[in-house]
């Protein structure tokens, strides 16, 4: 056959598969408000940069008439491209194909993109929109999904790994990107749950909607599954753009520094945090203050608001954030906050960011709810990760850091490189009106006006304790600093601490209270 035919068979060949499930199928993924999986990566990479592999691979399955269907590509799209002018490796489900559904050579193309992406060194960028497993391939589409949880545990910590829900992700295959570091959702388009609405009808009687059940806002705001929210498919990409500008491509490499810009004029250091302690204030103004061109990414915006988590850049170099947010909850640290906090301190330490730690806070949320949901153990996580992080760690103590609130924000006593405090900042056990009322229960009780005595001893209190003073002299704090010294102290920290080494004693792993 001349080589002119035989390019224009492989043409042909190519429209066939890039066709997907047809016109058809085609219309009523755009009628729902979505993409292709083509027009998804291509919108996604640089322009002209993917590169396609295993276009032509088809399904083995014989029963159940399956060796007379054809699915186009499995279902499935992977290759690599460029988001930024460098390499990403990324795969997306094909709805029109079969739903998206997950069978053995589906999962054989994901896991290979997989592979390449953890050799390489360079992110994975999942695209999920399927109905789950390819029932009729039985046993095989579990074994698929095993060997992608298997590639995301092994790829864990070493390479990011980003899931785009576009669709519906169920059952099983919401386990994927649970374990991946970063979940992105889109309003009305994103579904994630173990069990759908039909299962729970016939097993509890309970009548729920697919988007109350699993939708992009439950997981955004209610079970923290989602790190992004996004209204449209094209916001959701243009978060996971911003993000890669942030973050390095693997564990073996620095980010690229930036061009450094001071904060923008607008936000006014010294004006930002009242003096009053129970007046609260939006601690994200104060990280602006403080970073590039005022800069800031959040991450988790939605769920556990009380705490703040992010990247913002500070002299050129990517930083990440841990902040109480006196806004919410006066900032405490609670069963949810407290795992937003732990799971991102580690990634910054995995992927060696700096962590730069905001305290204001009065310790742990207290009631039964709380304990009974495990605070204990959740709070615990904080410590452990803070404690195991080996990153420069730097903290500002803002205004108030309570009781065991104190010790888990990055405190000098597990392992903060430089603690700095604002002379405003209350370090105690506790407030200094709980204290007072405590410790001078008897002198006020007996007082002839029990009011001023207690207004004194609460003063007293706040002289002799309830200060900065008190643990700067003790060596917990490395120095008070006024506000407007913070910018430049945690550039001066972060030069020194840049090639800052630890090591701790020789074991497999530690064991954290997951």
């Amino acid at each position: 056959m001349p080589l002119k035919r035989k390019i224009k068979e492989l043409q042909k060949k190519r429209e066939q598969v890039i066709s997907g499930g047809g016109e058809k199928a085609i219309e009523k993924q755009i009628a729902m408000g979505k993409l292709t999986a083509r027009e998804r990566i291509l919108s996604l990479v640089d322009k002209n940069s993917f590169s396609e592999y295993d276009l032509f691979v088809e399904h083995e399955a014989r029963d159940f008439n399956m060796d007379k269907k054809i699915l186009h590509g499995d279902g499935v799209i992977i290759g690599t491209g460029t988001i930024h002018k460098k390499p990403v490796a990324i795969f997306a489900q094909d709805f029109t194909v079969a739903g998206g559904s997950l069978g053995l050579m589906h999962s054989r193309k994901i896991t290979k993109i997989m592979d390449y992406a953890l050799k390489m060194r360079m992110p994975l960028i999942g695209i999920n929109d399927s109905g789950g497993a390819r029932i009729q391939e039985g046993v095989n589409s579990l074994a698929g999904y095993g060997e992608i949880f298997f590639r995301n545990t092994l790829s864990s910590g070493v390479i990011p790994q980003i899931s785009v829900i576009l669709g519906p992700c169920a059952g099983g295959a919401v386990y994927s990107p649970a374990l991946t570091d970063f979940v992105f959702v889109v309003d009305k388009i994103s579904k994630m749950f173990i069990t759908g609405p039909e299962v729970i009808k016939t097993v509890l009687g309970e009548e729920i909607s697919m988007e109350d059940l699993g939708g992009a806002r439950v997981h955004s705001e209610i079970t923290g599954n989602a790190h992004f929210f996004a209204k449209s498919e094209k916001d959701s990409f243009a978060q996971i753009k911003e993000l890669l500008s942030f973050i390095p491509w693997n564990n073996s490499v620095e980010h690229e520094s930036t061009r450094v810009r001071d904060p923008k004029r607008e936000f006014k250091i010294d004006q930002i945090v009242p003096d009053d302690p129970k007046i609260p204030y939006d601690v994200i103004n104060v990280i602006k203050s403080i970073v590039d061109d005022s800069n800031f990414f959040e991450v988790q915006k939605n769920w556990a608001a009380n705490l703040v988590i992010g990247f913002g850049r500070i002299d050129g170099k990517t930083v990440g954030f841990v902040c109480n947010q006196p806004l919410v909850l006066a900032g405490v640290l609670d069963v949810d906050s407290s795992d937003k906090a732990a799971r991102f301190i580690r990634y910054c330490d995995a992927f060696n960011i700096p962590i730069v730690t905001l305290v204001d806070l009065p310790g742990y949320l207290p009631g039964v709810d709380q304990e009974h949901a495990g605070v204990i153990r959740h709070g615990a996580k904080v410590l452990y990760a803070y404690s195991e992080a080996t990153v420069p760690k730097i903290t500002l103590i803002l205004r108030k850091a309570y009781g065991g609130g104190y010790i888990a924000m990055s405190s000098r006593h597990i392992r903060a490189d430089f603690v700095f405090a604002w002379p405003g900042a209350e370090i105690a056990v506790m407030g200094p009106e709980g204290a007072a009322n405590i410790i001078f229960r008897r002198e006020i009780k007996e007082a002839a006006d029990p009011e001023k005595m207690r207004k004194q001893k609460v003063r007293e209190y706040k002289t002799k304790f309830s200060n900065p003073y008190v643990a700067a002299s003790k060596g917990y704090i490395d120095a008070v600093i006024e506000p407007k010294e913070t910018r430049n102290l945690i550039i001066h920290a972060l030069k020194v601490s840049q090639h800052k080494s630890m090591a701790g004693p020789k074991k497999k792993h530690g064991i954290p209270p997951f």
